[in-house]
């Protein structure tokens, strides 16, 4: 039930970022972030808008989540420890966590309505939802944008070891919407603290994650309420990420 002070900033600065770093590989849903450039109907507003908001396409989303995998971690990691295998594909053995993989991974999953997880399927699974020739476009696609982003963020000293991302289809063409690469869809670790075989410190919603499990709260409503000092630090690794990244 706690807002984190500033978070809506850093996704829609980090997002806007990484859209038009990869209009070269496939287009987006973003317009303009610009609250200047809005309708006439939000210029009351304009105040509150400004750097939380994006005008954008309205597409039709795929049924499907988008995750891509480039080190061993979370959800992942776990299936892998149990079956040396993720989201049915077979990874070889000796792996630990944190590994970084031989080569990205796409791993599509459910997309589950709100407060229920998404369950992971197989890509056969995928184009039986959405059809064979989306499934072989969107694969391609998220792949490129997640190799394109690890070669940007190695420069800013950022590993990034998975992401979810959102596709949809606007006039028929295929898009990204929804946030893309920011410290919610993404797992962010410090490249000079990097080391494999344990959990990463990190510049994302991990930290939450950790102090949540740390309490054992057994994700049913409602959530808990969350100290100062969580919140803050919460907050700090958000606009850490979004200042090593968007210089």
């Amino acid at each position: 039930p706690n807002p984190i002070p500033g978070k809506g900033e850093v996704l829609t600065r980090m997002s806007a970022f990484w859209f038009e770093k990869m209009g070269s590989i496939i287009p987006n849903h973003l317009v303009s972030a610009d609250p200047d450039e809005y309708p006439a109907a939000c210029a009351p507003y304009r105040g509150v808008l400004r750097g939380r908001s994006m005008l954008v396409k309205k597409a039709k989303p795929l049924p499907v989540e988008c995750v891509v995998r480039g080190y061993l971690s979370g959800s992942g990691w776990k299936d892998y420890r149990q079956g040396k295998s993720v989201s049915g594909i077979t990874l070889p053995a000796g792996l630990k966590e944190s590994s970084r993989l031989p080569q990205p991974l796409f791993t599509p999953s459910t997309k589950a309505p709100d407060g229920e997880h998404d369950l992971p399927i197989s890509r056969e699974e995928m184009a039986r939802i959405i059809g064979a020739d989306l499934t072989d476009r969107v694969i391609q696609a998220g792949i490129a944008v997640y190799e394109r982003a690890v070669d940007i963020a190695d420069k800013a000293g950022i590993i990034i070891a998975d992401t979810k991302m959102e596709f949809g289809l606007f006039d028929g063409e295929l898009i990204l919407i929804d946030e893309l690469l920011t410290p919610d869809s993404s797992r962010f670790w410090p490249k000079d603290d990097y080391e494999e075989g344990r959990s990463q410190k990190s510049f994302d919603k991990q930290f939450l994650r950790d102090y949540l499990l740390a309490i054992k709260w057994d994700q049913k409503p409602p959530a808990p309420v969350l100290p100062l000092e969580i919140i803050e630090k919460t907050a700090e690794k958000y606009r850490e990420a979004l200042n090593r990244l968007v210089r």
